[in-house]
């Protein structure tokens, strides 16, 4: 078996609340703005930094969450949902004056669009010895750009990313949610970052932000091959493109990757189960054409179940593995 690396997801906690019954979903009875006082929602435990850690510790690393919940239904909710989960929970914050955090889910053509309510208990991060401690040890930690949309998880984050090692994979998720964007937020991130990871609508959206001229929104090997040259310490551009699966890019070697026909029960999730596989292949060493498969093959699979965090049987886990494993 191979090492069990520790693995930091770092960034929101939150509940998604979909306005529709959903496989995994938790009623729950709480104020959802926007509708009636009285009004239920069906809730699925996301957020991107979780649902990477999840994934990653199905894949075998150690990994942890860290967040920050309400000490509130809600909160209390996510350790209860958490607790058979492969992650450890143990350096979750909580906080006494803010709610645990939440984002009501509408969709247009099975599309997921999405309103990300503020304030929440992710955006007052608190920099403590166990948290600095915990990036200080880390093999990898996958943060993103959302958790820092308020200044004091934005300081947070960034400080424990500086507080990791030299040899740790700093993998950065670009994850564009109106009105919360930020170009000051993507090149500090860019800057600290070993490893970028976006889809191909958000890597135009990125080169735009940073004033980065481009020729053509859908040549997207230039463009990544652009931030490679901007940013030194950026070693690999991974950009996903859904069911026409995604590219990797690096400074020597790219490799192109078709993706996985699957019948799609919804996307939460999926962009997440990718990153966690190529963080947990890279660990390994593996080859980019071996990234590539495992992050399809894990974010095809998480894409055709219902939910970001779907059970996942051992004999299936093996499976993959294997098929995995089979790509030279």
């Amino acid at each position: 078996m191979s090492k069990a690396h520790l693995i930091l997801g770092i960034g929101e906690l939150l509940w998604d609340i979909l306005p529709r019954p959903h496989a995994g979903g938790v009623e729950v009875d709480v104020p959802i703005p926007g509708q009636h006082a009285n009004a239920k929602g069906v809730a699925l435990l996301g957020g991107a930094p979780a649902n990477f850690a999840v994934m990653a510790g199905r894949l075998g690393d150690h990994t942890a969450v860290l967040s920050r919940i309400g000490r509130d239904e809600l909160g209390r909710k996510a350790l209860d949902y958490l607790d058979p989960m492969p992650v450890d929970t143990g350096s979750l914050q909580i906080d006494h004056e803010r709610p645990t955090g939440i984002v009501t889910v509408a969709f247009e053509n099975n599309e997921p669009r999405y309103t990300i309510h503020q304030p929440a208990a992710w955006d007052f991060f608190e920099l403590s010895d166990e948290w600095v401690q915990r990036a200080e040890r880390a093999d990898a930690i996958c943060f993103g750009s959302l958790a820092q949309r308020s200044r004091a998880s934005r300081q947070t984050i960034q400080e424990l990313v500086s507080e990791s090692s030299s040899s740790c994979v700093r993998v950065f998720d670009v994850n564009l949610r109106p009105p919360f964007l930020s170009a000051e937020v993507i090149e500090e991130s860019l800057e600290l970052a070993t490893v970028v990871k976006m889809n191909d609508a958000e890597l135009p959206r990125v080169l735009e932000l940073l004033g980065i001229p481009i020729d053509s929104e859908a040549d997207l090997r230039p463009g990544a091959e652009r931030l490679l040259n901007e940013f030194p310490e950026l070693k690999l551009i991974a950009i996903t493109r859904g069911a026409n699966g995604s590219m990797l890019v690096a400074r020597d070697e790219w490799d192109d990757h078709p993706g996985y026909p699957v019948n799609v029960a919804d996307p939460i999730g999926a962009g997440d189960a990718f990153t966690a596989a190529l963080t947990h292949y890279m660990l390994r060493g593996a080859s980019l054409a071996r990234l590539n498969e495992a992050g399809n093959r894990w974010g095809g699979w998480v894409a055709s179940q219902s939910g970001a965090m779907p059970a996942l049987p051992d004999e299936l886990r093996r499976q993959i593995a294997a098929a995995i494993e089979e790509e030279d």
